[in-house]
């Protein structure tokens, strides 16, 4: 019952009520953004036996995220059969007994006294059959089902919104690319009218000077990081055509590697246009990184 998109969201909500036999159950999960599967689960006596296998479910279906399970058994207005503990009631009868004789107390109200104490009259085991468990777990799924919808329906958002932020820088990326030849040739004028000032033109070597402007400028140069901030955005949309729907931590990574390059860009960069692009493109991808932590 697992839902056909290809991303999803940690943030959900599902339920699911159904009657089972003379039972009825109402099921609640909530879940939220979590770096690892983290499972609060409430559940009533009956389904305790099966509680490691209710928690096995809720994780391969979930896969991720901080999650809160609820399960409820609703009164039916039945009356419940008890279980009296014989051999516990006369433990407790015999020194109440021999208390009231030497107190010279009334023995009379004693068996009212004996079956309020604890763990004389017990509720009867109740339990869930086979064929009532197979039911259960059929609820359980439909819980889930409902809880993955409304994680892809966010999911699909949550996408929208990281593949818009990505088109950004790489828009803010072909600008840069416009403003590359001009940079070089307004830090190699930069430098010459310095030199010119302040040692003479006549002063040095104007052959060792192109050589060391060549070496300069090869040292800043930031094609290398615009072909691999151009293929991390690539890989980054990709990614999302995966089949498994949990890629919010390669998402994440791969927001990593494209940090790294707009930052080595900037300390490259020495052009005030292009530092401009660079903290236009940190916004986008900071608010990229605050969306993807989202993701399944």
């Amino acid at each position: 019952m697992k839902a056909t998109t290809m991303v999803r969201s940690m943030t959900g909500f599902g339920r699911a009520e159904g009657s089972i036999g003379k039972k009825t159950f109402l099921i609640d999960i909530k879940s939220l953004n979590g770096k690892q599967f983290d499972l609060q689960l409430r559940l009533p006596a009956l389904l305790k036996p099966y509680e490691f296998e209710i928690r096995r479910i809720l994780s391969e279906e979930l896969i991720r995220g901080s999650v809160e399970c609820t399960i409820s058994l609703k009164e039916t207005g039945e009356a419940k059969p008890v279980t009296i503990n014989m051999e516990l009631a006369k433990a407790y009868y015999q020194p109440l007994a021999e208390l009231a004789a030497t107190l010279q107390l009334n023995t009379d109200d004693l068996l009212n006294t004996l079956i309020k104490m604890p763990e004389v009259v017990t509720p009867s085991s109740d339990t869930l059959e086979a064929a009532e468990w197979a039911q259960f777990q059929q609820l359980l799924r439909e819980a889930l089902f409902a809880i993955n919808g409304h994680r892809a329906n966010e999911g699909e958002v949550l996408k929208a919104d990281l593949l818009h932020r990505i088109d950004r820088i790489e828009s803010l990326q072909s600008a840069i690319l416009e403003l590359e030849p001009r940079r070089k040739q307004k830090i190699r004028e930069g430098l010459v009218k310095l030199l010119d000032e302040e040692v003479g033109k006549e002063k040095y070597d104007a052959y060792r000077m192109e050589q060391e402007l060549i070496y300069y400028i090869e040292k800043i140069d930031i094609n290398e990081e615009q072909i691999r901030l151009n293929n991390h955005c690539r890989y980054f949309k990709t990614l999302f055509e995966e089949v498994d729907p949990s890629k919010g931590k390669k998402l994440s990574f791969v927001l990593q590697e494209i940090g790294r390059e707009i930052n080595t860009t900037g300390a490259k960069a020495y052009d005030a246009d292009i530092q401009k692009s660079v903290v236009e493109m940190k916004d986008e991808l900071e608010k990229a990184k605050e969306q993807v932590l989202n993701l399944l």
